[in-house]
């Protein structure tokens, strides 16, 4: 077992890299962060078992009271930093050194490396994410795998780090005999080792926060970033946050989200998978909320579009930049067919995003870039956002946001079946370490087996039937499972969080425990 200095007790397996990255100075700094502010995140994760009680119980989400400091007209966020102004295309991936060496290379204006969805938080993962953070800030990161080399290239795009969310623990990283908050060991190790490295660069350090319920979370993340620059004897304001609204109850406080983090110039994201999975979780014992194949939960339909165009005219309204979804489709270099569809189905995609006011857009794959920034480029011309559409012509309404209605929506046998097989091969690959697996031509994440399962729960829970007449059952459900070749645990993982009662909140809390 691996012990190191300072505050933290470190009970990871020894792996390469942790001298450089789990320093005393370092791991001062995380504890400081968790003896600040671990109580906190407690209280509110209790908040949100408290709001799910009266969800269940048929509580509906509302707008928030009015506050005049934040209906004042006159408030706006802190302008994006120089490296940030221009956020056409931006692509994501996980910490790997490979797929972020191809990340920063990709043509991309900016590139999220992924703590979080695309991430198997496995000990040696995260703690070798950090060092190759250290790598990627300082221009040294390079690969050589026998056959290819790897490095920067002149021109690289701006990086951006994206923490677990404020729900996981880091199991490895104990204060006091318990485990410290994910997303404030993640937070603290990347600012402690690459803030001040960032800024003398001239660029600084940018966050996504993901999976926020509330602006009280956001309030949180804000005095932490506050506390952080103080230790370090940084400027407040350093930091840029992106929130990502990818739950429905933060679509209700999009404004106060970005009041409480004004100064760190937040801009917001439409994390649209994860926002499916949240009104599935949410809602999860109302029948009227009972979703169709996935598949057919377009962006086009009347929650989706609700939820995104709001998010857009709130963010301008604000002097925030708005962020648009992901796509996940792989080009095939192999197959003329599968990759002329990808395309057009990106192109698609980001015609509307563009057409609706968004200042950028999401690719999990560099030869993606080319066809989403060509889509903006045409909207923008020779502007770096359109921060200046204001939208005053969007009103949406609480129910809008909650109309799940979906005209000719139906569950199916094949729907059913896609779910499944998803959900488990995703989980195998989680599993063995590696949290972006290509599945059936899209780049999967965390994000999408939420969903899939999620689905089959919801099918099984209230008795759905598919649109060929056969009714989804548990037994059904495992007798998919038993067809697709993964390993025992992706199984057993699968079947815990898609056929048990109560509703797992996230399939991470019963997979998290089988990583080494």
């Amino acid at each position: 077992m691996l012990q190191m200095g300072g505050p933290l007790e470190i009970v990871g397996p020894e792996v390469e890299d942790a001298e450089r990255v789990l320093t005393p100075e370092a791991l001062t700094f995380v504890a400081k962060l968790e003896r600040g502010f671990g109580a906190r995140r407690r209280e509110l994760l209790q908040t949100r078992h408290e709001r799910q009680a009266r969800l269940d119980a048929g509580e509906r989400p509302d707008f928030l009271p009015p506050r005049p400091e934040v209906q004042d007209p006159g408030w706006r966020v802190a302008p994006p930093r120089a490296d940030m102004v221009d956020r056409r295309v931006e692509i994501t991936g996980p910490v790997e050194r490979k797929m972020m060496i191809n990340a920063l290379n990709s043509g991309a204006r900016c590139f999220m490396a992924d703590f979080e969805d695309a991430n198997s938080p496995t000990w040696e993962n995260c703690v070798q994410g950090q060092a190759n953070l250290i790598d990627a800030i300082e221009r040294t990161i390079s690969l050589d795998t026998g056959e290819k080399t790897y490095r920067l290239d002149h021109e690289t795009a701006t990086l951006l780090i994206r923490p677990r969310g404020w729900h996981l623990a880091e199991k490895h990283a104990l204060l006091n005999g318990e485990p410290v908050s994910a997303a404030l060991f993640d937070f603290g190790l990347s600012f402690f080792h690459g803030a001040r490295r960032l800024l003398e660069r001239g660029s600084g350090p940018s966050y996504y926060l993901p999976k926020l319920e509330s602006h009280l979370e956001a309030r949180l993340w804000n005095d932490v970033f506050r506390l952080a620059q103080d230790e370090l004897g940084i400027d407040r304001g350093s930091i840029r946050a992106t929130v990502l609204i990818e739950t429905i109850l933060a679509a209700f406080e999009m404004e106060e989200i970005l009041f409480e983090l004004r100064e760190h110039g937040c801009a917001l994201n439409a994390g649209r998978w994860d926002y499916i999975f949240s009104v599935i979780k949410k809602f999860r014992a109302h029948p009227d909320f009972l979703l169709p194949d996935r598949g057919q939960i377009t962006m086009t339909v009347p929650f989706m579009r609700a939820y995104t165009e709001l998010l857009v005219s709130t963010c301008h309204r604000r002097g925030a930049q708005a962020v648009g979804g992901m796509a996940a489709y792989i080009p095939s270099r192999r197959d003329p067919e599968v990759n002329e569809l990808a395309l057009a189905k990106v192109r698609e995609d980001k015609e509307r995003e563009a057409g609706d006011g968004f200042d950028g857009t999401w690719v999990a794959h560099p030869d993606l870039v080319p066809v989403a920034d060509e889509v903006f480029t045409k909207h923008l011309g020779d502007r770096p956002n359109q921060m200046d559409r204001l939208r005053d012509d969007v009103r949406v309404s609480a129910p809008d946001l909650l109309d799940v209605r979906i005209p000719g929506g139906t569950v199916t046998e094949a729907g059913v079946r896609a779910n499944v097989e998803v959900a488990l091969r995703y989980l195998d690959s989680w599993l063995s370490g590696v949290g972006a697996a290509a599945i059936n031509d899209l780049m999967e994440d965390t994000a999408t087996a939420e969903i899939a399962r999620s689905q089959v729960w919801q099918w099984v829970h209230h008795g759905a039937a598919t649109e060929e007449g056969e009714p989804v059952t548990a037994a059904s459900v495992r007798e998919l499972v038993g067809s697709v070749p993964v390993a025992d645990d992706a199984r057993a993982v699968f079947e815990e969080v898609a056929l048990t009662e109560p509703f797992v909140g996230f399939l991470t809390f019963s997979a998290y425990d089988r990583l080494p």
